[in-house]
């Protein structure tokens, strides 16, 4: 029988003033839910809002409209314009860092640094908001999310690594990080060791059983939809992936269940892979949903009377323009000729692919009607026949080709439909990756004490703190529980032991040689230590153990060193 040991870290309370005038006499909450949508700025906002008046005379505004207080600058630790990684993970640790990075230390860039580094804190692991809530004040911890778990967002929350893409590493992390409601796309990515280590601390695991998510009252919860990102919401099918307006009101009831609070990262991750794809139906159709999500969240802070409702996007992707140079007189165009087009779409361009590449070839006008209102043109069906991944086409693959189609050929079937999308239209894009323009911030408090005006990323961490009286306890928890092993160990013998299998992480077994009862076998990624000569008990830790392989350093929490005395 093996013999758990809980570490409960007692933890300095060291206060820094507020970086905003505005954060001086922040009131304290009980819940925060911070709604990110990714990619997002102004333009885009407008044209959603745009679009749903058209389709709905009698909705002119969003749910966010009442909250819109300001703007926030984001930015990496040495370049103003980031990716989701260095961005929210800023919001959730109070450092910028690196494209690429989730929650962890950047190396310093010299000049090119933004804000001063600390050489020495190179790839340390930085204490989220996230973690700080459910280690110091005890409340319930949630994330909900339309891409894959280990993608960069959610993974700022409640991971660590200086590669976003290391999902072998954030997985596990996210898992043994012990947040209470999971709820969200990559079912693929919980593999069986993960999910038998949930099931074994009393959540419920759902991959694909929408019925079993809708049904469940455990206060525990891990639920997945799709292999890897759930759908688009127009082209999704209500009866296997929930929208993500219900996911929050799913994530809300079970977490506001502790009388402690709780503290919940909502994210509409696809609005950035559409403008990725410069898609602005995809766009639109996921913001909008995303928008009916926070008013779900703000709804239940109002009746609540103890919830902030922090609505921010991490960045700018694609540079939308409403109004166009290839457009003439754009700006004396009707609402009718702006949006018109538009609202007659009932799937995004990867919706539309898909749906192309599930049918015959002699269906297409059919679907072309059925799903844009429109039948294609000859020039239109010839550069569909000619993308290199249309399946269906009757030109053979070998012979297609982008030579003299003009403007709307693209090789991939997705590219062609975005292109469709935006033909003879007066909207347009400037890029297909991310751009520097600042992002909007909404907030409700049930108190007042909001943000107004410009702030940037760093500031936003410090509003989360004081929102829930942590201020200067994140760094405080980082000293604590991510010191390196060297300095943790350095009155011991250690040995880092290498993977016996590919691409696994190695081991660190660490002896106290005046006792050789006493030993430690710990390996990375997770909030489990073995502890003793065999290894029969256990050290449940309220962090989780990183490793990095740049600096071959175990990060790990200062009191394990106690177990060894």
């Amino acid at each position: 029988m093996k013999r758990v040991i809980t570490f409960l870290l007692l933890v300095a309370i060291i206060i820094i003033p507020a970086k905003a005038a505005e954060q001086e006499n922040v009131k304290q909450v009980k819940n925060i839910i911070v709604m990110i949508p990714d990619g997002t700025a102004l333009p885009a906002v407008s044209f959603a809002r745009w679009l749903q008046w058209y389709q709905n005379p009698d909705k002119p505004n969003l749910n966010i409209d009442p909250y819109l207080c300001g703007t926030v600058r984001t930015f990496c630790s040495n370049a103003p314009i980031g990716d989701s990684a260095p961005t929210t993970s800023c919001y959730m640790t109070g450092y910028p860092s690196r494209a690429g990075y989730v929650a962890t230390y950047p190396p310093t860039d010299g000049e090119d640094d933004i804000y001063p580094v600390d050489p020495e804190r190179a790839y340390q692991p930085m204490t989220t908001v996230l973690e700080a809530s459910k280690i110091l004040l005890g409340k319930s911890t949630g994330l909900v999310f339309t891409c894959e778990f280990p993608h960069a967002t959610p993974a700022d929350c409640s991971a660590h690594s200086y590669n976003r893409g290391k999902y072998d590493w954030i997985a596990p992390q996210m898992v043994h990080n012990n947040i209470n409601v999971v709820i969200g796309g990559g079912a693929s990515y919980l593999d069986e060791t993960c999910e038998q280590y949930l099931l074994e601390n009393g959540y419920s695991v759902y991959k694909n059983d929408i019925s079993g998510f809708r049904t469940d009252t455990n206060e525990k919860m891990w639920a997945l939809f799709q292999d890897k990102e759930m759908s688009y919401d127009i082209d999704r099918d209500s009866t296997e992936e929930p929208s993500i307006e219900e996911m929050t009101r799913k994530a809300i009831e079970k977490l506001s269940k502790n009388e402690n609070g709780f503290f919940l990262m909502v994210e509409g991750s696809k609005v950035d892979w559409a403008a990725h794809a410069n898609d602005p139906v995809g766009m639109a159709t996921d913001f909008l949903a995303f928008d009916r999500a926070c008013g779900a969240a703000l709804e239940f802070a109002k009746q609540d009377g103890e919830t902030a409702v922090i609505i921010l996007p991490d960045h700018e992707t694609g540079g939308l323009s409403l109004g166009s140079y290839n457009c003439s007189n754009y700006s004396s165009r009707s609402k009718e000729e702006l949006f018109g087009k538009f609202a007659g779409y009932k799937r995004t361009a990867e919706g539309l692919a898909r749906l192309v590449n599930s049918r015959p070839n002699s269906e297409i006008q059919n679907i072309f009607k059925t799903y844009t209102g429109k039948e294609l043109t000859d020039e239109e069906l010839n550069a569909l026949y000619n993308c290199k991944d249309y399946k269906n086409s009757p030109i053979p693959k070998d012979k297609r080709s982008g030579d003299g189609i003009g403007s709307l050929y693209s090789s991939s079937l997705t590219g062609f439909m975005s292109k469709l999308i935006r033909n003879n239209t007066c909207v347009n894009f400037t890029t297909g990756g991310h751009t520097g323009g600042d992002v909007f911030l909404a907030v409700y408090h049930p108190q007042g004490t909001r943000l107004t005006g410009m702030h940037d990323n760093i500031e936003i961490n410090h509003y989360l703190c004081e929102l829930f009286g942590l201020s200067g306890k994140l760094d405080e928890l980082t000293r604590q529980n991510f010191a390196k092993h060297t300095d943790v160990f350095k009155d011991f013998t250690y040995e880092i032991l290498p993977a016996e299998e590919k691409n696994a992480l190695p081991t660190l077994v660490v002896k106290n040689p005046k006792n050789k009862k006493k030993q430690l076998t710990i390996t990375p990624n997770t909030n489990i230590v073995k502890a003793g000569k065999k290894g029969k008990e256990e050290i449940r830790l309220l962090s989780v153990i990183v490793y990095v392989d740049k600096n071959n350093t175990f990060y790990l929490p200062q009191q394990l060193a106690d177990y060894l005395k």
